[in-house]
């Protein structure tokens, strides 16, 4: 499958809210082609009309960088915000529900930590969703660059993707470090008999893969599997080994190439 329609079936799977932040592929690809048509004087290799193309690539070029951090690092701080309330709203239930808490209920213990897991079982998700935005994100700029260079004998793609790699959006360490953190409060909160059963829902997802965030996540995963299997070239620019903790659900869908850009 070609990039710009995998983006574009990317797009359409994940949150409503999130489908225009991401890469503007389509537009930047209009005016490339305006760049590889517009005349060129012979002795300066320069013109009105390339100019003025040349100016707008590179402006949404920049403006996609800036759209880029401006979504990912407002995610991020929310996901940080809801990873204190998580564990804050697991204290507060053991507390007073739990066993030894101030007003012992078995009923209303479980009751609330059910709720609990569904909440960080989307949490979850979503941290998944966002790894992937910025793995997409980042491919799409990488095959735009090199159509660039290719198509006007120009040398932007290097400078341009070592500018990417210092930007927020391109780093997910905190994310992958808050990913591992909500895996290991299901291991110690939950218990293993509903492991088990977790784990299978997440292996029968994938075949059936129902409404809402879980049924995005796994759609995320998929296209990242995807991605790897498009080429077995690496290059400078392709992305490392995709840094996740080994989730059940990650596990089986196989993730650990990484995303070849050639």
């Amino acid at each position: 499958m070609k990039f710009g329609k995998r983006l574009k079936q990317q797009v359409q799977d994940t949150l409503p809210e999130w489908r225009d932040k991401f890469l503007s592929y389509k537009e930047l690809k209009k005016l490339l082609r305006l760049l590889s048509t517009a005349p060129t004087s012979l002795l300066n290799g320069s013109s009105i009309d390339y100019g003025k193309a040349e100016a707008e690539f590179m402006y949404l070029l920049n403006n996609e960088i800036d759209k880029f951090n401006g979504f990912f690092m407002e995610q991020e701080e929310d996901f940080i915000i809801r990873h204190k309330e998580v564990q804050q709203r697991i204290k507060r239930v053991v507390e007073l529900w739990g066993p030894n808490g101030s007003q012992p209920s078995e009923a209303d213990y479980k009751d609330e930590m059910e709720k609990i897991r569904k909440a960080i079982v989307d949490f979850h998700g979503e941290m998944v969703l966002l790894v992937n935005y910025s793995n997409i994100n980042y491919t799409g700029l990488a095959k735009i660059l090199k159509k660039y260079d290719k198509r006007t004998g120009g040398l932007l793609r290097l400078p341009f993707i070592q500018k990417v790699l210092e930007q927020p959006f391109f780093t997910t360490d905190l994310i992958s470090k808050l990913v591992k953190e909500c895996e290991t409060i299901i291991d110690a909160v939950f218990p293993a008999e509903e492991e088990a059963e977790r784990a299978k829902e997440a292996k029968e997802a994938i075949v059936v893969a129902g409404e809402g965030i879980f049924r995005n996540t796994v759609t995320a995963l998929l296209t990242m599997q995807e991605m790897r299997k498009g080429s077995s070239t690496q290059s400078a620019f392709s992305l490392p080994p995709l840094n996740l903790p080994d989730s059940d659900l990650i596990q089986s869908i196989q993730l650990n190439a990484a995303v070849p850009i050639v």
